[in-house]
């Protein structure tokens, strides 16, 4: 379905930023993690900036 987005290219880009960003402290958390031999429990702490990194992806593609 095609719909009128709710929000501008502005805040589209911003999200599209903070999405990425956020995949890339998830990439550097987790990559020290493992290098560091950390417990897999503590690996499950870069679980909430991947959902906030996704979430922004989401939003910047289907303009929401």
């Amino acid at each position: 379905m095609i719909g009128i987005p709710n929000i501008g290219p502005r805040e589209r880009r911003r999200r599209l930023v903070v999405g990425i960003a956020m995949f890339a402290i998830v990439g550097l958390v987790a990559a020290l993690l493992v290098v560091n031999g950390a417990p897999r429990a503590w690996r499950l702490f870069v679980l909430f900036p991947a959902w906030v990194g996704s979430i922004g992806m989401f939003q910047a593609k289907e303009k929401t």
